[in-house]
């Protein structure tokens, strides 16, 4: 966001930035219902599923997650390449948790294993895997990820799985194929997009973090971009950040709806404000 901007609306910084800290995240009481489940369902240590449409706000469900966790208690590993055939998957994780990656696909996977079972043995923290885009992996790595479900004869919940894609992960979870991995998956949870009231709200509170306690966007403005962004916040956040900027750049005190509708149409063209 253009230094002028901030000056014209006397913000301390980009309202929109995705750079802000878990504690700070904002959720209306759907995601917040949602969180608080995973939270829950990971302290049962169940295995989670975690779908919803690009930019609704996934990423923001997995900090607060984050954050809503027993440090202590849980030692989480994000791993966000899902493209990766099974060895090096497997090596990718094996990195991540600070193990050294071996050469083979078994004996990454053993290394893998044998580290999930020391920290069960230490009983300290509770190992969770969170897989991001799911939807991206291969078939024949989801085959293989209900094995890591697996210890003392399917008796003993030792490792976490949290996997989370878009929608068509769950179509394909529900084919034969991989019928054993979905039976496993204890709890399943959707991201929905944000309600209208819930984009006046979320402005409002983008704007406070900025230091701004002033209404910018009236109402036919906010329901504009709800229409236009169908309430995804990725979407809301580049949006409404342009539209903060035409406006600035028009000299106007708040952002009108044709301001918004100028500012949809810059994104759409790829244009400069």
């Amino acid at each position: 966001m253009r230094r002028k901007t901030l000056d014209t609306f006397g913000l301390s910084h980009d309202p929109f930035t995705k750079e802000i800290g878990d504690d700070a995240l904002w959720a209306p009481p759907s995601k917040k219902e949602v969180i608080d489940s995973i939270v829950e369902a990971l302290e049962a240590r169940h295995h989670v599923l975690l779908i919803g449409e690009p930019g609704a706000g996934k990423t923001a469900v997995l900090r607060a997650v984050r954050h809503g966790l027993p440090q202590t208690r849980y030692r989480l590993t994000y791993c966000h390449n899902a493209t990766l055939g099974r060895r090096d998957f497997y090596r990718q994780l094996c990195t991540a948790i600070g193990l050294s990656p071996k050469a083979t696909a078994a004996a990454v996977f053993n290394a893998l294993n044998d580290y999930v079972l020391e920290l069960a043995a230490e009983q300290q923290q509770h190992p969770v895997f969170i897989l991001d885009e799911c939807h991206l992996m291969r078939d024949e790595m989801l085959d293989h990820l209900h094995i890591l479900q697996n210890y003392a004869w399917d008796s003993q919940a030792i490792l976490t799985l949290l996997l989370v894609g878009l929608p068509e992960l769950r179509e394909r979870l529900q084919r034969r194929r991989h019928r054993s991995l979905m039976s496993r998956i204890q709890r399943r949870f959707v991201v929905e997009p944000l309600e209208p009231d819930d984009t006046a709200a979320y402005l409002r509170y983008r704007l406070s973090l900025a230091d701004c306690d002033t209404e910018l966007y009236p109402s036919d403005a906010v329901a504009v971009l709800h229409e236009k962004t169908g309430g995804l916040m990725r979407d809301l956040d580049r949006i409404a950040a342009l539209a903060l900027d035409v406006a600035a750049k028009r000299r106007a005190k708040l952002v009108h709806k044709d301001t918004v509708l100028a500012a949809i149409s810059v994104d759409l063209n790829g244009g400069l404000v």
